[in-house]
């Protein structure tokens, strides 16, 4: 009668001592800070229904829509414009802002996946139909720079926003704007190019490495 085997990772934690075991399993410690991420993400989704309900509202004739789009794409500070009719520019404001909702939302699954993989535990979706195509290679290093890349998208979005109604906004603002969007995509260089420059010994080492298939030398 065959015996069964037992688990590996069960004899691998029996065999740590306590502290290393404790310091190991803190990282648990993290799924409340991944669980709330979920709950804003939800209420992101709740605050893009709300916006777009408004807007289908708004071009339908309704007055009350009307004055609560245009609220939304004012600037702080800055009463509202009272309009009987959205216009084309904050037509482009409000669909603007709900791709930024969007792209917000995609950052933080981003965050809340790719973290929990990554720090947590494995979620074992190899081979799953529904599986995103990012995270069959995601690491902390592809992680850090798909993060980068994802918030420069979205300092975009909040740049296209303030130059189509740059009229409402001083020059110090957009001068501020500009030169913030500057960094990130500075940073996201810099997280890039440090990124490369750390693979490079690995795939140098890798490509110097004696094959096991290579030909041995026939000894005389």
């Amino acid at each position: 009668m065959a015996v069964p085997s037992p688990d590996p990772l069960t004899l691998a934690n029996l065999k740590m001592r306590p502290l290393p075991y404790m310091i190991f399993m803190s990282r648990w410690l993290q799924l409340p800070l991944y669980l709330g991420l979920i709950l804003a993400q939800g209420v992101y989704v709740w605050h893009f229904w709300v916006e777009l309900i408004h807007l289908i509202e708004a071009a339908f004739g309704s007055q009350d829509a009307v004055q609560k789009i245009v609220a939304a794409v004012t600037p702080v500070g800055q009463a509202a414009a009272q309009m009987q009719a959205p216009s084309e520019t904050v037509i482009m404001l409000v669909v603007l802002g709900l791709i930024d909702v969007v792209m917000i939302s995609n950052l933080l699954i981003m965050v809340i996946i790719g973290g929990y993989e990554t720090f947590v535990s494995r979620m074992r979706l190899e081979g799953h139909p529904d599986q995103p195509e990012w995270l069959s290679h995601v690491n902390a290093s592809v992680l850090k720079v798909k993060l980068a890349t994802a918030i420069i998208g979205i300092s975009s979005i909040h740049l296209l926003k303030t130059f189509i109604n740059a009229a409402a906004y001083d020059e110090k603002t957009l001068l501020w704007q500009t030169a913030i969007h500057i960094t990130f995509l500075l940073s996201a260089l810099a997280v890039a190019a440090t990124d490369r420059l750390m693979l490079q010994p690995k795939s140098h080492a890798a490509r110097h490495a004696p094959s096991a298939h290579a030909p041995h030398a026939d000894s005389h």
